[in-house]
């Protein structure tokens, strides 16, 4: 294994030992720096992106491998250790980008498939507030419904951190976005990014229903994407114009329960649960929509909405604020 410095044997660090709310996020300062396996890079991180996932795994909805576990996956820093095997050329010293587990912590073992140089032009900052919520937006907008010009398209929950993305890819490609959001200063936060029509979403799913059909002239939306779950659901499925898609892609609101299949076949409407991960599969993959987003960023001059940067000590508070829709765009730990 190369390193560019003497490592050191313990780290500050967040994990929990059971599921359950903000009480089981522990904070430790000796936590033992982790061994590199075969194909991966330990970062220094400098800044760790929080998701809403971090929230599916610290309450249980989604079922972590074993405890303790330390949460996050994504952060920026540079690389302090090149483990041995197939590691793509990655050095000691670069400044990269990364998608994996483990980054709530001083250093993270990154599986180099998911590690990546940023450009001069790009900040570490922004690279990390970007690489998961900017590339899950534009996956959806080339995989999931291959988005076209003059396109009208559904967003909801458009100032949270995946919605300020798809608004203003959206409008780069030349879409027409209804978006909606919970609050006034949220519906123009989306506006001021991209969207062209903003909503409030109200408890009737009708009366919300009838506003998109007037706006598309009666059409629908080409594609809708939802990242609220439950409780945008039903509407969202019946905005959707003939022959368009449903993605739903996020749990916000709790899981969306079971759908009989035959509730498509009205407009013969495709539904998807996508997740990034098998979209970027494979290296080639990865750098290709990477290199995407970071033509976008640099050429559209797309703004990277930062909402607040927490000391990595003040985690609760981080999770606190997202799950109580307190943020608009992304949060940052820095250890």
């Amino acid at each position: 294994m190369a390193t560019s410095t003497q490592l050191p044997k313990t780290m500050k660090g967040v994990y929990i030992e059971k599921t359950g709310g903000t009480e089981v996020l522990q904070y430790k300062a000796d936590i033992p720096v982790p061994k590199l396996k075969d194909g991966e890079v330990l970062v220094k991180n400098e800044f760790i992106g929080i998701n809403y996932i971090d929230t599916y795994f610290r309450t249980g909805l989604y079922p972590v491998p074993s405890f303790p576990y330390i949460l996050g996956r994504e952060g920026s820093g540079t690389i302090a250790a090149v483990g041995s095997g197939n590691t793509y050329s990655l050095t000691l010293g670069a400044r990269v980008v990364y998608m994996g587990t483990d980054a709530y912590a001083e250093y993270t073992p990154v599986p180099a498939i998911y590690c990546i140089p940023i450009p001069p032009a790009i900040s570490s900052k922004d690279a990390a507030a970007a690489i998961i919520q900017a590339l899950t937006a534009l996956t959806l907008i080339r995989e999931s419904h291959e988005v076209k010009k003059g396109d009208w398209v559904l967003v909801h929950a458009a100032a949270g951190g995946v919605g300020l993305w798809l608004c203003q890819l959206l409008k780069a490609v030349g879409a027409r976005t209804i978006a909606t959001a919970s609050t006034e200063e949220k519906r123009m936060l989306a506006k001021n990014h991209g969207a062209e029509v903003v909503l409030e979403y109200h408890d009737n799913g009708d009366e919300f229903v009838k506003k998109v059909m007037e706006v598309t002239g009666g059409e629908g939306v080409q594609a809708v994407f939802d990242g609220v779950g439950k409780a945008t659901f039903d509407a969202s499925l019946a905005c959707v114009a003939r022959k368009g898609t449903m993605v739903s892609f996020g749990n916000a609101s709790g899981a969306v329960p079971p759908v009989t299949i035959a509730r498509l076949s009205g407009k013969n409407v495709k539904l998807l649960r996508p997740t990034l991960f098998n979209y970027i599969a494979t290296r080639e993959e990865f750098e290709k929509y990477v290199n995407e987003l970071w033509d976008f960023m640099t050429k559209d001059k797309m703004h990277v909405r930062i909402h607040e940067v927490y000391p990595l000590k003040d985690v609760v508070r981080a999770h606190q604020d997202i799950e109580g829709r307190k943020t608009t765009g992304k949060l940052l730990l820095r250890p």
